[in-house]
């Protein structure tokens, strides 16, 4: 069994300008559908929402345009500061999702979007997030986690592959570690014409079943309702891009 060599907070220091840069397909129509789901499955409340590991905002933006309350926290610094270019009306916060800084019972829901959970070394620490989000959620509010499909990233992992962006030659490397339960990204960024290495940075997520994830909400006291394998709502499945629950606080 291979273990992890990479840092073990290796999210403080990908979420940046690279990550902006090398990710452009995370875009406002894929923001738009997968807040027009959440939306759906959930009545949108008339208290706060918190987009949990709000990223540059993308999500936020579409949550204010439907006149939604909105507050969003992150613990990078450069995509808030992104967030904030993008509208200097967005309330945001930054912090760690395993010490939320409000009271209990301040939302009517919380929305994860987009794999923003399974980033830490311990589980544990992801147990400790579920529960942040049942501290702050009030009875009988909603939730929406937003997780990879882990038999698809299995199945259909890619070990390595390399592109040109921007001038400069992305090399990235994939591998599975601990049985199979976690998935391993390196991204290297050389020179377009050459092998002086300009950046390297790590990606880490735990591949969560289906099965596992429910198991953590109910044990959190997140009711599961309603699931989805992508953002136009079909079901999940094998093939399915994603893994979506819906449900709410009890």
């Amino acid at each position: 069994m291979s273990t992890t060599q990479g840092p073990p907070e290796w999210y403080r220091d990908w979420f940046g300008e690279e990550y902006l840069a090398l990710y452009p397909h995370r875009d406002e129509e894929e923001a738009r559908a997968a807040v027009e789901l959440v939306c759906r499955g959930c009545a949108p409340p008339e208290g706060p929402i918190l987009d949990l590991a709000c990223g540059a905002g993308r999500h936020m933006l579409e949550f204010e345009r439907r006149g939604l309350n909105a507050i969003g926290l992150d613990l990078s610094a450069p995509l808030l500061q992104q967030a904030r270019a993008r509208s200097r009306d967005l309330l945001l916060v930054r912090g760690d999702m395993r010490h939320l800084p409000f009271a209990d019972g301040s939302f009517q829901f919380v929305a994860n979007f987009f794999t923003s959970f399974g980033y830490f070394a311990d589980s544990h620490e992801d147990v400790r997030v579920l529960g942040e989000i049942r501290r702050v959620l009030s009875q009988g509010g909603c939730f929406a986690l937003d997780f990879l499909n882990a038999q698809r990233v299995r199945s259909g992992l890619v070990d390595s592959d390399e592109r040109f962006h921007d001038g400069r030659r992305v090399v990235q490397q994939r591998r599975l570690e601990e049985g199979g339960k976690v998935v391993v990204k390196e991204i290297r960024i050389f020179e377009a014409n050459g092998d002086r290495l300009l950046g390297d940075y790590y990606e880490r997520v735990r591949l969560y079943e289906p099965q596992e994830l429910e198991e953590m909400l109910r044990a959190a006291g997140l009711r599961p309702a309603r699931s989805y394998g992508d953002y136009t709502g079909s079901p999940p499945g094998p093939q399915a891009p994603r893994f979506i629950l819906l449900g709410h606080a009890v």
